[in-house]
This record gives structure tokens, sequence and C-alpha cells, in this order.
């Protein structure tokens, strides 16, 4: 395993290398939390790839598709329809928005007063989004060293909280570049074709599986809707993915680039299935289908190639974690710290003084940001410590963001009668429905998101057609600020009117 060691601790110290180099460049707020919203299309598919195609994508998807075969590729597949809905009919509108949190576009569409609830709920998400990836450190690093899970986690949560909080997004698109070619290299063009040849091609897996496994439907049509509601809605409204729309420097490449790390998902969800449906040729009696990826790769690999496909593994984890941990900050810093101190300090005054800090010293909001990044980090990480099922803490931060967050947002991008009112009855009420419904039917049911959903969309319409439209003047600067004609935004949109 000597060469094996080698592969991934090289890898590790690239991913420091790079976080200190990113230190280098982000000098400035733009700079530190969306690279200064100037990537072109090369980096901003990679870093969009990377981001959506975690630990669960990986280690799960192959996982899928040991439990259920080729439709087993659904769950990641869903994510890619997500990521290209977002990209072709969204992402130019999102990028001209020229803001830093999904909470800003909603104060700025409804007129204040949406952003701390609705940060409240995407801090929530992105913090059990950054829980569950790294607690897949404890697998990886199992398979790697036969290390204690808190040690695992430990070790691998402080690589990305390091490189994420010298360098914010900059260090975190350099690495993600990085993670995403040794993904690319490691799952689809090594571990694939080997995994397909080990179980003696396709003709021979068809031989030794049921006819299911090969059935494009047979993971069942409700899981496959649930799926849909989950993570292709997820991917239109998280934080951590718009965060990355707004590190595009044009509307083109959000529109274009999304595109292509959308379809490259579509193709990384195949692979996972079809490396899942191998792995159960190879090894029917496994105890458990998430350990299909770390076994196949343990006992099929050549030295050094198995040292290359973990370390695929470990990049896709820390792509999503440093991706939702960066956001989480934001969120907390940007939509909740920032206003609540607001709102202590008087509205008007507090408005301008941090406004005047933020011209005369933008190393301190730099240095703010960096406290939060490191903060939110040591957080992640007790918290994963703590828990132990990833699937459960998941859904919960995905019930929670579609059944809560979905609807006023999209409602504000496509519907000029929604209101603030509107808005926040509708975070409410979906989000208490969802919390309800998982508290009574269970966290892994279906019901908490249908019902949260329909619940948040009935009362978004009735509060909204029942209170006043949102004012014109408060509507003509937001289609100012969509069409892409409206300054950058340099501090927290303007406290709620009284």
């Amino acid at each position: 395993m000597a060469v094996d060691y080698t592969v991934i601790v090289v890898y590790l110290a690239g991913m420091l290398a790079m976080g200190w180099w990113g230190m280098r460049r982000a000098k400035s707020k733009s700079e530190f939390l969306v690279a200064g919203r100037r990537l072109g299309p090369t980096m901003y598919s990679g870093t969009m790839a990377a981001i959506v195609l975690g630990g669960a994508s990986t280690i799960g998807g192959v996982g899928l598709g040991y439990q259920y075969g080729l439709s087993g590729a659904w769950m990641v597949f869903t994510i890619g329809l997500g990521l290209l809905a977002l990209s072709i009919f969204f992402s130019a509108r999102i990028a001209r928005l020229k803001v830093y949190t999904v909470s800003e576009m909603l104060d700025l569409r409804y007129g204040g007063r949406a952003g701390v609830i609705s940060g409240v709920v995407m801090w929530a998400y992105t913090l059990m989004l950054a829980v569950t990836s790294t607690i897949a450190y404890a697998t990886i690093f199992d398979v790697l060293f036969d290390m204690n899970r808190t040690v695992a986690i430990v070790l691998g949560g402080s690589i990305v909280v390091a490189y994420s909080t010298l360098g914010g997004m900059w260090s975190i698109t350099l690495t993600d570049m990085v993670q995403f070619v040794v993904k690319t290299v490691g799952v689809l063009l090594l571990l694939l074709p080997i995994a397909v040849v080990k179980a003696g091609g396709f003709s021979e897996m068809k031989a030794q599986l049921p006819t299911e496994y090969f059935d494009p439907l047979g993971i069942g049509g409700e899981t496959i809707f649930t799926y849909v509601l989950i993570y292709t809605f997820g991917m239109l409204i998280g934080q951590d993915i718009w965060q990355r729309v707004f590190t595009a420097r044009s509307d083109n490449t959000a529109k274009w680039g999304g595109t292509v790390a959308g379809t490259y998902c579509l193709a990384y969800a195949l692979a996972g299935a079809v490396i899942g449906t191998a792995a159960k040729v190879l090894y029917p009696k496994l105890g458990s289908a998430d350990d299909a990826f770390a076994t196949i790769v343990k006992d099929e690999l050549p030295v050094g190639v198995r040292g290359l496909v973990l370390a695929a593994a470990l990049a896709a984890v820390m792509s999503t974690s440093s991706g939702a941990l960066i956001a989480c900050a934001t969120v907390a810093n940007n939509d909740i710290w920032s206003r609540l101190r607001g709102a202590a300090r008087g509205a008007e005054d507090a408005h301008g003084k941090v406004k005047a800090d933020l011209t005369e010293n933008a190393h301190d909001e730099v240095k703010g940001n960096r406290a939060f990044i490191l903060l939110m980090g040591i957080a992640v990480i007790v918290t994963a410590i703590a828990l132990n099922n990833v699937v459960e803490a998941l859904t919960v931060a995905y019930n929670l963001l579609v059944g809560g967050l979905l609807v006023p947002i999209l409602g504000g991008l496509l519907w000029r009668r929604g209101t603030v009112q509107g808005a926040l009855a509708s975070v409410v009420v979906g989000g208490v429905a969802v919390i309800v419904l998982m508290a009574t039917h269970g966290i892994l049911a279906n019901e908490p998101v249908y019902y949260g959903l329909l619940s948040s969309l009935a009362a978004y319409i009735a509060v909204s057609l029942m209170t006043r439209p949102t004012d014109a003047a408060v509507l003509a600067a937001w289609r100012e600020r969509l069409a892409g004609r409206a300054p950058e935004l340099v501090s927290e949109p303007v406290p709620a009117r009284q």
C-alpha cells in the first residue's frame, strides 16, 4: 500500500498548497466569496460539476447500482437534471443579480424582511450538507489507513477547513478543478472499465443478474419522483449551487458552462450505476450496498491505481464539503449575524456604518468571512463526530430546503404578484409542515416533502393574493438588477421598511 499512501498524501498536500496560493488572490469580499465573479467556461464547468458530485454521488451512487442495477443511476441523474434546468432557465438571471446569497435575492425581489428567516433555513441546509460530506471521510480513511472514525473526520475536515479558510472561493475553485480531474480519471477512465472487465463484461453481468437490474425504471416510479422533488428542485435553490453561479464572468458562462457540467453529471450517474452492478456480480453478498465502492477498489484495482481512485472518492467528498462550508459561513455571516447586529444598532445607522467600513477596509470584510468559515468548520466537524446516519441528515437538509424555500424563490423569479407576506408565509408553513411530518411519518418518508411543498405553495399563493402587491419601486429595482444594469451589492440589503 506504500504507493497508494504516497498518492493520497501528495493529493492532500496539494490541496493545502492550493489553499495557500488562493489566499494571495482573495483580497476583497468579492474575491473571497465568489472568486471575483470572473471564472471562465472551463473552470466554471469543472468546479460546478465538482461541487454537485460529492460522496453521496460517488460512494452512494455505486451503492445504489449494487442494490438496484442501472436504475440506481436515478439519484445522481436527477442531480444532473436539476443542474441542467438551473443553467438553461435561471442561471443567467441569477448571475446578473450580483448578490452573495439566496436571501439577498429574496430581499431584493420582495423589498426586505425575508432575509433572516430564509437565512436560518438555508444555513441549516448548508450546515447539514457539510456535515454529511464530512462524515464520509470516515469511510474513505478507514479503507486507506484502518483509521478510527473520529480521527478520520478530524483529519479530513481539518484539511478542508484549512484551505477554505485561507483563500475562500479562490482556494475552493482551484482545489475543485484538481478534484474534478482526479474524479474523471479515477472513476470514469479507470474504475469503470476495470470493474466491467473484472465482472466479465456486460454479457456476463446480464447472465449473472436478474433482468430487473437492467430495467431503467427498476428502482420504482415513486422513488424516482421523490428524487426529482428533492434533488432536481434542490439544485435550483441551494446556496452552495447559487454561490458557484455567482462566480461566472458572464451570462453565457453561467448558462453553457453549467449545461456542460449538468451533462457530465448524467454520464457520472450512469458510470456509478454500472460500477455498482459490476460489484454485485463480483461480491453478491456484501453486508451493505454502500460497501460496494470500497470493496471493489480495495480488492480489484492494482497498486497505484487504487490510490488514485481512492483519491477520486476523497476529491468527491472534499469538493462538496468545501462548497457547503463556504455557503454555510456566507449565510451565517451575511444573512444572519450581519442583520441581527444591524438590528441591534438601529436600522439606518447600522447600514451606513457597515457600508463605510466596507469601503474603507476591504481586508476587514475578508477577515470576518474567513473567521466565519473557521467557526462553521469547527461546528461541522463536531456535529459530524456526533452523528452517524448520513442519509437521515441529508434528507432533513433537503426536505427543509425544498419544503421551505423552493416556492418563494421560484415564485419570486416567475410570478410578479408574489409578495413578501406570501414569501414569509410560504417559508414558515412549508418548514413547519416538513418538520411535523418528519416527526410523525419518519425522516425517510416521502410525505414530508410532498405535503410540505404543497402547503408552502398554497400559503404563498393565498397570502400573496390577500395582501397588497409589491411596491412598484421595488419591482422596478428588481427588474434593473435582473437586466444587469445595477451595481454589485457592497453590503447587506437595506433593512426592512417599517
